[in-house]
């Protein structure tokens, strides 16, 4: 089939969802999550193959591996999303004008939501769970590292639609070509709004080609200051947590700043690193203190790439600053504004870097791995956007949603 044919299908099947009741989309949701645990073994089988084409050392095999452990947890957000309230038809301003003229401001769903992504399966059963929710329908993009996850994944999620005789349109997977990556960039009238997920690449490439309106989830260089009022033991912790976790993630720590009053506790902050192999990149203070303390064939003196960088993999950069304001230029220099940390007892001090710095998300004595729509408590999240227009953070279902005006009057007119 077509592109635009397929487009165009799916653009129908988005007018239906307007008369689904919350109950029928909420049982559609938890069916799904069963029928998720129930495929685990079909949908780790389909995973495999695309694992078995990605090199086991490539930064992006984490994020493209399922285990079961993984897909329960999917299926778990998926029960969270049903279990949230309904973000349609939410009245978010009411009043009557002296004209006597009734004035509603109403939550509605933006319509269709195209997806682009890159090797990320898990993306499949968060978009179309939280799109089902909000009442809309998604046009998904996976990149070819994915497709055999992606495409059992819809298949199950379109059995499940059937089952209940909804239009299995309203999810649309597209093929990897190149040439429906275009098609699908350029969709006016039937694609209302484009969100790229994944590499700086492709979100440039997305931003720089789409003619429909394009949120933006950005790259994760995230930071976290060890301030000079900075608590060790939680210092460590946080950093371990943020760095270790799941280094192949945007909310990733890529980025260690210390006040240089504070580099003689940087092998306790830092040693427990070594038991995950993490490859330190120190500026020039920062590897005098290390040298004696750190494994040498993990630490290396930074060069000037090495911030900004997203590592995306079991490295991190650590920067030594004289004050807090040179540890907010440097944040400030090197951000994508997406999650950034501090680390300090001194409640003042916690204030103005709240204040000062631009992200979406902004820390003080935890970790940076929270920022997540389930952490955040939006049941799954179809992205972190880093920009400042409608959405910022962790995108849930009221972000999928627009607003209408609703106008009852009584035969009023507006007079010349």
């Amino acid at each position: 089939m077509k592109t635009e044919q397929q487009l165009h299908n799916t653009l129908l099947a988005s007018r239906k969802l307007n008369i689904l009741e919350g109950e029928t989309v909420n049982n559609v949701l938890i069916e799904l999550a069963k029928q998720t645990r129930d495929n685990v073994a079909f949908i780790l089988q389909e995973n495999k193959k695309d694992l078995e084409r990605m090199d086991e050392e490539s930064p992006t095999y984490d994020r493209l591996k399922l285990t079961e452990e993984r897909i329960n947890s999917i299926a778990s957000d998926i029960e969270n999303v049903a279990s949230l309230p309904n973000p349609v038809g939410r009245i978010l301003k009411e009043e009557v004008r002296p004209n006597g003229l009734k004035i509603k401001k109403i939550t509605v769903p933006f319509g269709v939501i195209g997806i682009i992504y890159e090797a990320r399966p898990n993306v499949t059963f968060d978009v179309f769970a939280l799109c089902f929710k909000s009442g809309n329908a998604c046009v998904l993009k996976g990149g070819s590292d994915a497709i055999y996850s992606n495409i059992a994944i819809v298949s199950i999620i379109q059995k499940v639609l059937k089952r209940f005789e909804i239009d299995e349109n309203i999810v649309t997977l597209l093929p990897t070509g190149r040439e429906e990556t275009h098609e699908m960039l350029t969709a006016r009238g039937y694609i209302d709004l484009i969100i790229p997920r994944g590499s700086q690449g492709l979100i440039d490439f997305v931003r720089k080609n789409a003619t429909i309106p394009v949120i933006e989830t950005g790259v994760g260089v995230c930071h976290t200051y060890f301030d000079e009022q900075g608590d060790v033991e939680k210092g460590r912790k946080i950093i371990f947590n943020a760095k270790t976790r799941r280094p192949s993630v945007c909310n990733t720590l890529e980025c260690l700043i210390i006040h240089e009053n504070r580099l003689s506790d940087l092998p306790t902050l830092t040693i427990q690193l070594a038991e995950e192999n993490v490859l330190l990149h120190a500026d020039s203070k920062s590897f005098g203190i290390l040298k004696d303390f750190y494994p040498s064939e993990l630490l290396q003196k930074a060069a000037t790439d090495d911030y900004g960088r997203e590592f995306l993999s079991l490295e991190m950069a650590i920067k030594t600053v004289s004050s807090f304001d040179e540890a907010l230029a440097h944040i400030s220099e090197y951000s994508s504004k997406h999650s950034e940390a501090i680390v300090s007892e001194n409640a003042e001090t916690i204030k103005m870097f709240q204040r000062m710095v631009d992200a979406s998300s902004v820390y003080s004595n935890a970790s940076t791995a929270f920022t997540d729509g389930a952490q955040f408590g939006l049941g799954a999240e179809i992205g972190i956007s880093t920009q400042k227009l409608h959405a910022r953070g962790p995108m849930g279902l009221e972000e999928l949603t627009s607003y209408k005006w609703i106008i009852e009057g009584d035969g009023q007119v507006r007079p010349v």
